[in-house]
């Protein structure tokens, strides 16, 4: 292993991209914590040492920035818009067919959306970046607290300071943005993907030091046993898969032979990813919205439904809360796996080009079975992705962790997947020059 790693910094070339990659993510981190024009940066100082934290859909942008987010930096919004124009892309290619054909058109049609993917990331950021700043104004960025710090976070609030405040994070984000694909082509890895891992890697240090001082060091060492178990199962779940046996007939073009060989379709038991657990938090942020904007400002009793709102969605360790994620977990887990691999496409494709599995028809039968055996996997998925997304519900309920708990939810699935797919990344390039690689 150590021995690979100097073959790692031996190379020049990798050696050269790896510094490249680093120096991008410390430019990030640096960007972080500068603060936007006209905030308060001593009184945001003072909320988050007040621990006035937050949670539902600002929580999850927080944790995706690295903690920015609520030190109203110029990198706030950090890669959560590039995130939702990403999926809004994906998605607009069930309903728009000229989004479809631009999929189908290879490398030209992928350059044209990327470029659509650009310019919805700064809409995008534009109105996330008007809407933070509308909710710092109100004082409600850090919840309900008495802190008087919390309600006075602007040094100036006229049209123009704000103006400047929602350029600068709009700017930030085109940067962001920027970074992301000078590591692609320059560095290690995806870019936003490994982004994303250092934004929510910068947390994990002050999430354990917080149980640490509050817990004891005994139920520190539960906490880090347990994160142990749930980190090395999420390795294991997501490596796994079904792989179905795919051969391909011989057929003569001219005079060579192409086809005879066997290979097979991976189709893992996580094909979602993270996305369902982004989806299902964006949805339960909504209620508790709503709510929020229906409570009455003078002191007076509430409606009915607006108390059942604020006791049941507003804190996640409700038991009614952590049904309603579960559901619409595996709900998320199905509809983005239906969207994102069409049977009827791959079959389609197989036929084309003389492939078939063994025992199955070519054509509308082999569409079917693979429809059947995506279904069957996605099931033990979805409830996985479940399971997963409760762990921080649960510490929240046992041991007072906030919603961010780095050993569950959205941060150990990137933190586990980025890391595998840098590694395989890191491997492949020792390959192409030693005969061993990073992997045994």
């Amino acid at each position: 292993m150590f021995s690979a790693i100097a073959r790692i910094f031996r190379t020049p070339d990798l050696r050269r991209k790896i510094g490249f990659t680093l120096a991008i993510v410390a430019i990030y981190r640096l960007g972080s914590n500068v603060p936007a024009p006209f905030v308060h940066f001593p009184n945001v100082e003072e909320c988050l040492a007040e621990n006035a934290g937050t949670d539902g859909l600002l929580g999850l942008v927080n944790l995706f920035s690295g903690g920015a987010l609520l030190q109203l930096s110029i990198f706030a919004l950090g890669v959560m818009p590039y995130i939702t124009a990403t999926i809004i892309t994906q998605l607009l290619r069930v309903v728009i067919p000229h989004f479809e054909a631009l999929h189908k058109e290879g490398q030209a049609g992928q350059a044209r959306l990327t470029q659509y993917t650009r310019y919805l990331t700064i809409a995008l950021a534009l109105l996330q970046s008007t809407t933070l700043i509308t909710v710092a104004r109100s004082g409600q960025l850090f919840g309900t607290t008495d802190v008087a710090a919390c309600q006075n976070l602007l040094t100036n609030d006229v049209w123009w300071a704000q103006l400047l405040i929602i350029m600068a994070m709009t700017a930030g984000t085109g940067l962001i943005m920027w970074f992301a694909e000078l590591v692609t082509e320059r560095g290690i890895g995806n870019g936003m993907s490994l982004l994303i891992f250092t934004s929510i890697s910068a947390t994990f240090p002050g999430a354990m030091w917080m149980i640490w001082e509050s817990k004891g060091f005994e139920v520190f060492l539960l906490v880090l046993l347990v994160g142990i178990i749930v980190m090395g199962l999420v390795v294991f779940v997501e490596q796994s898969q079904r792989r179905i046996p795919v051969q391909y007939a011989k057929r003569m073009v001219g005079r060579r032979t192409y086809g005879g060989t066997n290979t097979y379709i991976p189709i893992k038991v996580n094909m979602a990813g993270v996305i369902p657990v982004i989806f299902a938090s964006s949805l339960l942020y909504i209620p508790a919205l709503i709510a929020q904007f229906n409570t009455p400002q003078d002191g007076s009793t509430p409606p009915a439904w607006v108390s059942w709102i604020s006791a049941n969605f507003t804190t996640g360790n409700h038991p009614v809360y952590m049904a309603v994620y579960f559901l619409l977990i595996i709900g998320f887990t199905y509809f983005y796996v239906a969207i994102t691999f069409n049977p009827v496409e791959v079959a389609d494709n197989m036929k084309k080009y003389g492939g078939f599995i063994p025992g199955i028809r070519a054509g509308r039968p082999t569409a079917e079975y693979l429809d059947y055996v995506l279904t069957r996997i996605t099931l033990p998925g979805s409830i996985y992705l479940g399971l997963i997304a409760l762990i921080p519900l649960i510490a929240l309920a046992t041991v007072g962790a906030n919603q961010n708990f780095p050993f569950g939810g959205a941060s150990i699935l990137i933190i586990v997947g980025v890391g595998l797919e840098t590694v395989k990344q890191i491997d492949a390039q020792l390959q192409q020059r030693h005969y061993e690689g990073l992997l045994r």
